[in-house]
């Protein structure tokens, strides 16, 4: 049973400079060492900007040519979302970079509507689960942590669909404490690890962030907390064994009601 070290990346962004946030996070990730998987924030190369066009990129674009070369040079999986502009639609799009090259990726299902994401982007409408170091990864972004039946892990055959719940996000700071809860709550629920990083400091619409990026462990408890506003890098290793252990002791997955995701 191999365990999984996570890095989170909390910090600040700069309003819809991609050159300014990648300049950021060289210097961030140049500390980093022997992890197996970095993950950064929501729209990590512009902040949470619902008007795409000006900022949107392609998959051959500056930002994930930058995250291929990132995995590369430090030798781990590195994951973020942003704007990325396909075939006339707009995504909000979470890349899984590999250190070979490959990729995954995850369009966000639950569009902001009260922001208008819902207006300028497509729905994503692939529960994606990404296979890495013999973990089971279901990603997740922002909103779509409000939504218990999206995030649910299934059982079949013995087997739990996903060990790892990894959420990424511009979650502001009025709505903190739900932000809190939740990712108490998806752990608890789905029996499975919660690994969520949001982002600090105040957006281009004045929006403050308090950040509250935290690891959960499958029976809710906190293995580790960002002070809130502040820019940080945590680094935290998942246990396999703790977590097989438990789901062995306390099966629940075995007892859930059967449920189907209408898309």
């Amino acid at each position: 049973m191999q365990d999984l070290k996570i890095t989170l990346v909390q910090t600040s962004l700069h309003w819809g400079d991609m050159e300014a946030n990648l300049r950021h996070f060289d210097r961030l990730l140049s500390g980093i060492k022997a992890t197996d998987l970095i993950i950064l924030p929501e729209m990590f190369n512009t902040g949470f900007i619902t008007e795409p066009a000006p900022v949107a990129e392609t998959m051959d674009g500056r930002t994930v040519s930058w995250l291929r070369e990132k995995a590369a040079a430090l030798g781990t999986a590195i994951t973020g979302s942003l704007i990325i502009h396909e075939e006339r639609n707009y995504y909000n799009r979470l890349i899984f970079m590999l250190p070979d090259g490959s990729f995954q990726h995850y369009d966000k299902h639950h569009l902001f509507s009260m922001a208008g994401e819902h207006h300028r982007f497509t729905q994503g409408m692939i529960r994606t689960i990404i296979q890495y170091k013999g973990w089971k990864i279901r990603p997740l972004i922002c909103y779509d942590l409000r939504f218990p039946v999206w995030c649910k892990n299934t059982w079949l055959e013995g087997e739990y669909g996903y060990d790892l719940l990894l959420c990424v996000a511009n979650w502001p700071e009025v709505r903190s404490h739900a932000w809190k809860l939740f990712l108490q709550a998806r752990a608890i629920e789905n029996i499975a690890y919660v690994a969520a990083v949001n982002r600090v400091g105040h957006d281009g619409r004045g929006q403050a962030h308090s950040g509250d990026s935290a690891v959960i462990d499958p029976k809710g408890r906190p293995i580790s907390h960002f002070e809130p506003h502040q820019e940080a890098i945590h680094t935290v290793t998942l246990s396999k064994k703790e977590l097989t252990d438990f789901r062995a002791a306390f099966n629940v997955g075995a007892d859930w009601d059967g449920l189907r995701v209408d898309l």
